[in-house]
C-alpha cells in the first residue's frame, strides 16, 4: 500500500466527518476515536463547510472571480469552484494542499477543467505557493483574489509562523481581495483536549487552538466583513442545513476580511 495511505491525515478525516468516500481505514479509525467521545463532530464539520459555502458565495456575489484555496483537502460536495460558478461560470480556482492523496484526487476530479488546478503546497511556505507555476498561470495577481484558509491554520502550531504566512499572502494580492478563514477555538477547549492526542499520534498534521482574539489578529491589515469573527454557524447562516445544539460546541471561529 502507498505509504501516504497508511497514516491518517486531517484532510481525509475531515472528508470522513462530511460523509465522503475519499478516506482510508486509518483515517476512519482516527476520526472514530474523536467521534466516540464527541458525536457532534461531523455536524460541526458540516457547519464549517456551510460557512465556506456562504463565504465563497458572498465573495462571488461581491465580484471576486478567482480563488486560491490553501489547505483545500479532499474534493467533496460544494467545493469552491462549484459554489463560485453558480454566480459566474468563468470563475477560476487554484486548490493547494499538503496531502498528496488530496491533490491526486483533486486532479482527477478537475481533469478537463481549464479553469481549475490542484497543486501540492504548504500554507507554512506561502512564497512557494504564490510562485507555483500553475498558480501563476491560472490566477492574475493584478486583480482581486479570494484567498481561502478554511480550517487549515489550526495545523500551524507556531503563532508567528501562522501570522507571517497570512501577512505574506495579504501583501501579495491586489486591493479588493478577500480572505476567508476558519479556525478551531480555545473557547471550546474540551473538544480539543479529546482530539489533540489523536492528531498528534495518528496524523502528520499536529494541531493547535486559538482564542477569538488570536483569530481576529490573523485578520490584521484587513477590513472585517460583518458580522466579524463569529462561530462558524453564525456567519450569515443561510446555507446551513442543520445547526449544532450550541455554536460553541462546533468549536470553530470564522470570518471574512477584505484588503482595502
Amino acid at each position: 500500500m502507498d505509504s501516504s495511505r497508511k497514516a491518517a491525515t486531517a484532510a481525509r478525516m475531515y472528508d470522513y466527518y462530511l460523509g465522503g468516500v475519499h478516506n482510508f481505514p486509518a483515517d476512519r479509525a482516527a476520526a472514530d476515536a474523536v467521534i466516540e467521545r464527541f458525536p457532534f463532530v461531523p455536524e460541526a464539520a458540516r457547519a464549517n463547510r456551510a460557512f465556506l459555502v456562504n463565504a465563497v458565495r458572498h465573495l462571488a456575489e461581491s465580484g471576486i472571480r478567482q480563488f486560491l484555496d490553501i489547505g483545500s483537502g479532499i474534493p467533496t460536495v460544494d467545493n469552491v469552484h462549484a459554489v463560485a460558478r453558480r454566480v459566474d461560470p468563468g470563475a477560476r480556482v487554484a486548490y493547494v494542499d499538503i496531502d498528496p492523496v488530496a491533490v491526486a484526487e483533486s486532479m482527477e476530479i478537475l481533469q478537463g477543467d481549464a479553469l481549475a488546478v490542484a497543486v501540492r503546497g504548504d500554507v507554512q511556505q506561502p512564497r512557494a505557493v504564490l510562485e507555483h507555476a500553475e498558480v501563476r498561470r491560472l490566477l492574475d495577481f493584478g486583480e482581486p483574489i479570494g484567498v481561502i484558509l478554511a480550517a487549515v491554520l489550526h495545523f500551524v502550531p507556531e503563532h508567528r509562523v501562522a501570522d507571517d504566512a497570512v501577512a505574506t499572502l495579504i501583501g501579495s494580492v491586489a486591493p479588493g481581495s478577500h480572505f476567508v478563514m476558519s479556525h478551531s477555538a480555545t473557547e471550546s477547549f474540551e473538544l480539543f483536549t479529546a482530539t489533540e492526542d489523536v492528531y498528534q499520534r495518528r496524523t502528520s498534521t499536529p494541531g493547535t487552538i486559538r482564542t477569538r482574539a488570536e483569530v481576529e489578529r490573523l485578520f490584521t491589515g484587513l477590513e472585517l466583513v460583518e458580522p466579524g469573527v463569529v462561530w462558524a454557524q453564525e456567519w450569515r447562516p443561510g446555507a446551513v442545513a442543520g445547526r449544532v445544539e450550541s455554536p460553541r460546541l462546533g468549536g470553530i471561529w470564522a470570518g471574512v476580511g477584505r484588503k482595502a
